[in-house]
């Protein structure tokens, strides 16, 4: 090491953090003055500005940028001088101190400070302006910054980022060190962001062996997580096995061991022969846990929904069907059609049932029948949807309260609901709209909410995507002979069939192009080159869309980009987006965390969930807009799109992306005013009939698709590959199960 030159300095600013690696560019007084300040490279992770650091690397130079220095490791030293321990102070590195209480506190204790606040921080009080509050505020941040270093600095030598070892030191606090020692793929389940791959590079630095039982069980539980990522609630063994033996890269006896090992824990995994998705013989199904106790929950839940002799809207049974429609159509100045007129039936006399259809066939017309109806006849009714957003448009559909189904049953931390079984919703008709993106956990305690003989109603697009979430409920719902009665709307509304949207949602739905020319809603812009086409997108969105229509591009314009990678995808789009409509500004805070800068404006997703936030848990996908921005408190506020001011302390900002542009994924459930779509050749793995259908029928007003009409033509054709692994539909019609393998 004796060949490493030091350099010590001030870290001035992070211009480029790597969250994932830690590779870091900085710029770092020396003391010549901020006016030459030198740039410094290498991982640098925990490092503030602010900080003074004590460097070891090697001098080298950069085409572009001069001279520079490359750390291969660093100390941090605290500030010697008063100047120095000011600056240190003001950075906004402990919470509670800004620059001018930093300037008050200096100015009184002088060299000293740092001492003082170490080991007296009670004499903080003589500081004018500063109470109790703030005084004890800042004791626990110092002590906090100090415990969380002390843990950074190990975590370092193993490899792990920034934002994760906080995290890590969050969950696990004094006993953090302790844990990633000893128990490092704790860590995986535990910690959110630390998949198998990092608690595995971990445990491999602290010396646990490759094969070791410990590490196997984690990879066989980790690629079964993988999959329900994916949408699946469970993997054929022989599958599973395949996948562990080429993570782990061990001997296919040791994994097979250890899985039965898993099989026969409490809460390892359950194996179960279920009817082979494709015919044949069945499949040995393994599933986690918590999916395979869902699954069956599921499947019984709305059986005995089905079954039960109970009614809380008897009033239905004999109704005189031609005076209610007949009434209803004065009440709505509408007559149903008779599909609707046999959706509306059903929903009043079945206790479960499914509405389904594409855009412009009344689906909406056809619910707000319902409702009318059952209120009526004073039943209880209770609406709700997935997301925030289509909550709030089933509430202007209606004219009544509709909620989220996470706020409708009380989700708690740790994901159990206020309602359930054992106290179900006071309602006699549940209605929830988009259910094309109920996963199997959700729907499972939707449906274990819904009191006996009450009403449950189903609404949804079952050709659109499924569900983030593993499953595909829906689609379960609606599979040849389930005992789930339903309706299919077909029929496209005369009005419906002057939109440009709708007329090319269907085309797109049954397989041929959408028309593009001589449309006043929808729009191509060709181009073949993919960069080149991530350019235009962000200018249509951000100039051309809100000059011609007179749209805001922050609250009305969505993009909506196939995948998240590459020239056209969601990441790069949201960076180009950002500087077009939210740039910096010297009167506009900003606070960089990782690669990502964050200002008062940007339009941010919540990208997990959190049930510790907000009133009632804020959950992945909820939209809002960065209100404001306070570097001394170390907090940012979300305005989310169901109203709800949010609280972000600067440590959580790997919970929020930006949303200018978001996956069409993520879109589900969503609805804007206009829509532009990068399709590219790009994202060739990617484009799907049903990916393509979703993101048109996102738009309310307007379609605009940029890209190459050979990427359009290769997502119309390709038909999404294979179903998901999920039982429900076999369970839901009672057969085909030889049983659980212990």
């Amino acid at each position: 090491m004796s060949n490493l030159a030091v350099l010590e300095g001030v870290l001035e600013r992070i211009t480029y953090a790597n969250e994932e690696n830690g590779y870091t560019v900085a710029r770092v007084d020396t003391g010549r003055g901020s006016s030459d300040l030198l740039t410094v490279v290498g991982s640098l992770l925990g490092a503030q500005p602010g900080e003074s650091l004590r460097m070891e690397g090697r001098w080298g130079s950069h085409p572009q940028y001069g001279k520079q220095f490359t750390v291969e490791n660093y100390t941090t030293v605290l500030p010697a001088t008063v100047q120095g321990i000011r600056r240190y102070l003001g950075s906004g590195l402990i919470k509670g101190i800004g620059p001018r209480i930093a300037e008050r506190i200096v100015d009184h204790f002088g060299a000293g400070t740092l001492d003082v606040i170490e080991q007296e921080p009670g004499r903080l009080v003589e500081v004018p302006g500063l109470g109790p509050k703030r005084t004890k505020m800042i004791g626990a941040a110092w002590e906090e910054q100090k415990a969380i270093k002390e843990v950074m600095v190990f975590l370092q030598g193993v490899g792990v980022s920034t934002s994760i070892a906080v995290r890590i030191y969050k969950k696990y606090g004094d006993a953090s060190i302790s844990v990633v020692k000893n128990q490092p793929y704790r860590l995986a389940a535990d910690v959110w962001g630390i998949g198998f791959l990092t608690a595995d590079r971990i445990a491999q630095a602290v010396g646990i062996p490759h094969d070791s039982p410990d590490r196997v069980k984690a990879g066989l539980q980790y690629a079964l997580s993988q999959s329900t990522d994916q949408g699946h609630c469970y993997l054929p063994e022989e599958k599973l096995i395949a996948d562990s033996v080429k993570l782990l890269q061990v001997d296919t006896g040791l994994v097979i061991d250890c899985l039965a090992e898993l099989a026969a824990e409490e809460e390892g995994v359950v194996r179960e022969q279920v009817p082979s998705p494709e015919g044949g013989d069945p499949v040995t199904a393994v599933y986690l846990v918590p999916f395979h106790r869902a699954e069956l929950s599921l499947a019984a839940q709305l059986t005995r929904l089905l079954r039960t002799d109970e009614d809380r809207m008897p009033a239905f049974r004999d109704v005189a069907w031609d005076k209610a429609l007949a009434w209803l159509a004065g009440h709505t100045g509408a007559e149903l059609a008779p599909e609707q007129e046999q959706a509306v039936r059903l929903a009043l006399t079945r206790k479960v049932a499914v509405l389904t259809g594409g855009p412009g066939c009344g689906k909406s017309f056809t619910v707000r029948s319902i409702v009318e109806l059952a209120r009526a006849k004073k039943a209880k009714v209770v609406l709700a949807a997935p997301t925030g957003r289509a909550a709030k448009r089933l509430a202007e559909l209606t004219g009544a309260e509709a909620s989220t189904v996470h706020r409708l049953l009380e989700l708690k931390p740790g994901g159990d609901a206020a309602y359930d079984r054992d106290r179900p919703l006071d309602a006699d008709l549940v209605v929830v709209d988009e259910a094309s993106m109920l996963d199997l956990l959700l729907a499972n305690k939707l449906v274990k909410a819904v009191a006996p003989g009450a009403h449950l109603l189903l609404v949804g697009d079952v050709d659109q995507l499924p569900s983030v979430g593993a499953g595909e409920v829906l689609s379960d719902l609606l599979a040849d002979g389930s005992p789930v009665p339903s309706v299919r709307l077909t029929r496209i509304f005369r009005q419906a069939q002057q939109s440009g949207v709708v007329t090319n949602a269907h085309r797109i739905n049954s397989g041929a192009q959408p028309l593009t020319q001589g449309l006043s809603d929808f729009f191509l812009f060709v181009e073949d080159d993919t960069e080149e086409a991530g350019r235009l997108t962000v200018d249509v969105a951000a100039r051309r869309v809100p000059a011609r229509f007179g749209l805001d591009p922050r609250r009305d314009v969505q993009v909506l980009a196939p995948m998240h990678r590459g020239p056209a995808g969601a990441g790069t789009l949201n960076g180009l987006l950002q500087q077009a409509i939210t740039p910096a500004r010297p009167d506009v805070p900003e606070k960089r965390f990782g690669g990502r800068v964050f200002r008062v404006g940007d339009k941010v997703t919540q990208i997990r969930n959190n049930y510790e936030k907000g009133k009632n848990g804020v959950f992945n996908g909820t939209v809002g807009v960065v209100t404001s921005l306070n570097p001394v408190d170390q907090r940012l506020t979300v305005l989310t799109d169901e109203d709800e001011e949010v609280p972000y302390d600067f440590d959580e900002l790997d919970e929020l992306a930006h949303a200018y542009a978001v996956t069409i994924h993520r879109s589900q459930g969503s609805e804007y005013p206009a829509v532009v779509v990068p399709v590219t050749t790009g994202a060739w793995m990617m484009l799907q009939r049903n990916l393509l259908y979703t993101a048109v029928t996102r738009a309310r007003k307007l379609v605009v698709l940029v890209g190459s009409r050979k990427a359009i033509g290769q997502a119309v054709r390709t038909v999404s590959a294979g179903r998901r692994f999920t039982a429900l539909d076999h369970r839901l019609t009672g057969g085909g199960f030889v049983g659980k393998i212990t």
